[in-house]
């Protein structure tokens, strides 16, 4: 009898505990809340540096390609596809003078459009230009990627800067390599080169 109801009470004793930890819910802890600094830390620091400011825009009068013009844009790579012959495709480095030359340009024309109507030439097309008329050199500067023809439209106005003005300007800020200037009523640039000093009108 006695171990019965031992047994019986313990049945009952346990019977009462489940009941309690069932009508008896456990609170449960407060959800921590963590700083989002950490994150946004690190997040600034895989964030790209601000771009230098644009000083003027490059455009391909023949493809109407066009690209930033600032203190590292373009790069040489984008640069000398963009002035790649544009007959045959091909490329050759240019001068890193030229880019630079456009750079000091355009700080003094903020904002302006920079055209750029010939840059690399292959003996192909200097040859076949040659045979056309135009004013091409044989042993052209072009074709060794030290020459570029262009024109400037300041961002004020629709019409290029006189030719005969922007010459001036590189030759004020130092320029030691070769200059032509071109004023055909339907074509109006001018040329700069690494070569030799020296200067004509087309």
């Amino acid at each position: 009898m006695a171990s019965g109801f031992g047994l019986g009470w313990a049945l009952a004793a346990s019977a009462s505990l489940a009941a309690s930890s069932v009508s008896t819910p456990v609170p449960l802890e407060p959800r921590v809340e963590h700083s989002s600094g950490l994150a946004s830390k690190k997040a600034a620091s895989r964030a790209d540096p601000p771009l230098p400011p644009v000083l003027a825009t490059l455009v391909d009068t023949h493809t109407s390609d066009r690209i930033a013009l600032d203190a590292e844009r373009p790069d040489a790579a984008r640069f000398d596809r963009m002035l790649a012959d544009r007959t045959t495709g091909a490329q050759e480095h240019l001068d890193p003078r030229l880019i630079e030359l456009l750079r000091t340009l355009a700080q003094a024309h903020l904002g302006a459009r920079i055209e750029l109507v010939s840059g690399y030439r292959s003996p192909k097309l200097n040859e076949m230009l040659r045979k056309k008329g135009h004013h091409v050199a044989s042993h052209s500067q072009h074709s060794l990627g030290h020459a570029l023809d262009f024109r400037i439209i300041p961002a004020d106005a629709t019409e290029p800067m006189d030719p005969r003005v922007i010459e001036q300007e590189i030759r004020s800020d130092g320029w030691t390599g070769g200059t032509g200037v071109y004023l055909s009523e339907t074509d109006r640039f001018v040329h700069a080169d690494v070569g030799p000093n020296r200067r004509w009108n087309g």
